[in-house]
């Protein structure tokens, strides 16, 4: 997306000095918890989510290795959401001072942070939209589709089939779906052609007509950063 100086990767360096692993299915942090944290996630995936009233649990979004975790932990004392490990996980915590020192020192790294956050804003605007608006076999190839592109994003050498690395449990609570009903609309793309699934990964056949059933809009292409400021290293 922009090239970074010396000195901003040794700035973001600095941010990851400490490190803390998790096993899968570790809770980072909860809902509710006093926090003073925010994480780079080094390594491994996490989501997150809300607890709803009726007991039943919203994933909010997935997290793949260089995201940014707890950005809300910022402005707030009590964690508004909950972060869970869904693989064994590596992430470098850093406190609100270090982060305070790095939009002094370095504005470019702050723009792009804000940038950063506008595209998860977005993409969370455009889940919502989704829940309330698409069908359940669009929900389910949304979801899909954005899985493969993180993917390709960590590893360019990734193409049609990738490993989803999600329960059909975890799929429903990110798309409003039971586990029942996120097996069947995977058999119906399955048996419209759209995609083929064999041990654990997923195979696009047709990302076309993928990406049109599910109504998918890429919130990482068509960015404007002619307005960043210069790097001061």
């Amino acid at each position: 997306m922009v090239a970074l100086t010396d000195v901003e990767y040794r700035a973001l360096e600095r941010l990851e000095e400490r490190e803390r692993r998790l096993r899968r299915g570790v809770t980072l942090q909860r809902e509710n918890d006093r926090v003073g944290e925010v994480f780079v996630l080094r390594s491994g995936r996490m989501m997150s989510s809300v607890l709803l009233d009726d007991g039943s649990r919203q994933i909010l979004r997935i997290h793949s290795s260089g995201d940014l975790l707890a950005v809300s932990n910022l402005i707030y004392d009590d964690a508004p959401e909950t972060i869970t490990a869904l693989s064994d996980c590596t992430v470098a915590p850093f406190e609100r001072a270090a982060f305070s020192a790095l939009l002094v020192e370095h504005p470019r790294l702050a723009a792009l942070i804000l940038v950063y956050n506008q595209i998860e804003r977005v993409a969370l605007t455009d889940r919502l939209a989704a829940l309330g608006r698409t069908s359940a076999k669009a929900r389910v190839a949304a979801v899909l589709i954005e899985m493969r592109n993180r993917a390709r994003m960590l590893d360019k050498s990734v193409g049609d089939s990738f490993a989803l690395g999600l329960t059909q449990e975890e799929v429903g609570d990110a798309t409003g779906l039971t586990a029942v009903h996120v097996n069947r609309m995977l058999r119906q793309l399955e048996e419209e052609r759209l995609i083929a699934r064999e041990a654990g990964r997923v195979r696009f056949l047709d990302e076309r007509a993928l990406a049109r059933s599910a109504n998918f809009i890429d919130r990482y292409a068509g960015l404007e950063l002619g307005w960043l400021p210069a790097s001061r290293g």
